[in-house]
């Protein structure tokens, strides 16, 4: 089946991108690997909820309902998306994923997990930044009687095996677990560097209404967002609306780094290692996962070379939804929207021959 512009991925960056695309009178289609809109929202820990307001979270063209500064949950987030693409009426094909990206006499072709090969002039990878959970080499050394799992795999403290548990990463995923395990009446060990905190007001108003500005304005071309963004790709974000004092419960215990296995436990960057456990939830990020598009794209770090999006040394191909994008904010459900119009313009015309 031949197209104008595939996009690849249905989820907040993709159908930002349809929303865009479906001004320009070009035939396209949306792949979503789920089976449903929301799908990977759906599948997080059930009492997740986000650090951004609901009037900070929308797409373009759709406010996000509710409260303005009601704090979603992942089915409200999933909700919202599921809503977003009837409205807009935008061409998403179900549990379609992509297994190779080609380009044959200057047309892209795209292989699919049910068989399926696509053509089009233009590709848009709007996979998102969350694609491969990212857990060390050295798990694979850790006793086989302790349960591991990253955690877009932990949904409920029901879920783990009966006595301690080590929660690896203290940015907010980590420490909302860390949280949630310890009230459930676990003893928990929180193990990595404090990455700071935030409140959840300043000055009688939510943190966000200051925060914003800086998310969505400076951009990486600038000096302020650069020095915003050093070293920030696969560090910790701060504690937003949680403190030391927030995680300073009964039974949940602060260490540094975990770094190694010793004797088939997990060691800290001190030396120590972390005895009688019977679980470990790895809240350690993600990595890219662009391996099946075939085509001169990447550099030597696994991630796009690219300009806001446009990538440099293949004509018609972008990309949507990766952390740092242009802007701080880039990957956000809510940040996502100027990307989306830039790299849709600039796509929509190289499809149009411009």
């Amino acid at each position: 089946m031949s197209y104008d512009v595939i996009v690849v991925g249905a989820g907040q960056a993709g159908l930002a991108a349809g929303h865009f695309l479906a001004r320009t009178g070009l035939r396209f289609a949306l792949l979503e690997a789920g089976e449903a809109i929301g799908h990977s929202w759906r599948n997080r820990w059930d009492s997740l909820r986000l650090f951004t307001p609901a009037r900070y979270n929308a797409l373009p063209g759709m406010a996000f309902p509710g409260p303005r500064y009601s704090l979603p949950g992942k089915d409200d987030v999933a909700d919202y998306l599921a809503s977003y693409a009837r409205r807009f009426r935008l061409p998403v094909s179900l549990q379609t994923s992509a297994k190779a990206l080609q380009r044959r006499d200057r047309r892209f072709v795209l292989a699919t997990n049910n068989g399926r090969t696509l053509e089009s002039t233009a590709v848009i990878v709007a996979t998102g930044a969350n694609q491969r959970p990212r857990v060390p080499a050295f798990a694979a050394a850790i006793e086989s009687r302790i349960a591991q799992l990253h955690s877009c795999e932990y949904r409920r403290p029901s879920q783990l095996p009966e006595g301690k548990v080590l929660v690896v990463g203290a940015g907010n995923s980590g420490a909302q677990i860390a949280i949630e395990l310890a009230r459930s009446g676990r003893e928990v060990v929180l193990a990595g560097p404090e990455t700071g905190s935030l409140p959840r007001r300043l000055l009688g108003r939510d943190i966000y209404d200051w925060l914003w500005p800086t998310l969505m304005r400076p951009t990486v071309e600038s000096r302020i967002g650069r020095r915003l963004m050093r070293g920030r790709l696969f560090s910790g974000d701060p504690l937003i609306g949680l403190s030391a004092k927030d995680v300073a419960l009964p039974g949940l215990a602060r260490v540094g780094r975990v770094i190694a296995s010793h004797g088939g436990l997990p060691r800290l960057a001190d030396g120590r290692v972390v005895k009688d456990l019977a679980a470990i939830v790895w809240c350690t990020g993600f990595r890219p996962d662009y391996e099946w598009i075939e085509l001169p794209a990447m550099g030597l770090d696994g991630y796009p070379e690219h300009r806001r999006g446009i990538a440099r040394n293949v004509p018609g191909l972008g990309f949507l939804g990766m952390r740092f994008q242009y802007r701080v904010g880039s990957a956000l459900l809510g940040g996502v929207g100027g990307d989306a119009a830039h790299v849709v313009d600039r796509i929509a015309a190289h499809a149009k021959g411009k």
